[in-house]
């Protein structure tokens, strides 16, 4: 079960170990060493200021709906549970086009805004990374 209120976090690696902690913390009544995790999604936002954040989620299950997009399932999802990953590589494999561009406090998109200076600064700091 996702926690309800996702956080944003300035690297990936920080995601990923909010997401154990939330998952570990939804499911008390498993050891730790016990929990089998099936999904792990992630979602990449780029914020007005041209900040990137990041949010991930991981699931028991493959088929439960979460706030960030699939990104591995089954013993790869248990692979970065277990904390055995490549930031790097995950970050490569992240499709570009899937990314949201925050528009207005809160509120995100898949294209960011050019129609302002912030997001054309965001626009500008996304077309250098």
């Amino acid at each position: 079960m996702a926690d309800s209120e996702l956080n944003y976090y300035t690297t990936l690696a920080e995601a990923i170990d909010a997401a154990r902690e939330a998952f570990i913390a939804n499911n008390p009544d498993v050891d730790e060493d016990d929990l089998n995790v099936q999904q792990f999604n992630v979602q990449k936002y780029v914020l007005q200021d041209g900040d990137i954040v990041w949010q991930a989620e991981f699931f028991a299950d493959e088929e439960q709906p979460g706030e960030c997009l699939p990104m591995y399932s089954g013993e790869a999802a248990q692979s970065v549970f277990d904390g055995d990953f490549d930031e790097i590589e995950i970050r490569q494999e992240w499709l570009e086009e899937n990314t949201l561009h925050e528009w207005d406090e809160g509120e995100f998109q898949l294209e960011p805004p050019l129609d302002t200076e912030e997001g054309q600064a965001a626009a500008d700091e996304w077309d250098e990374r």
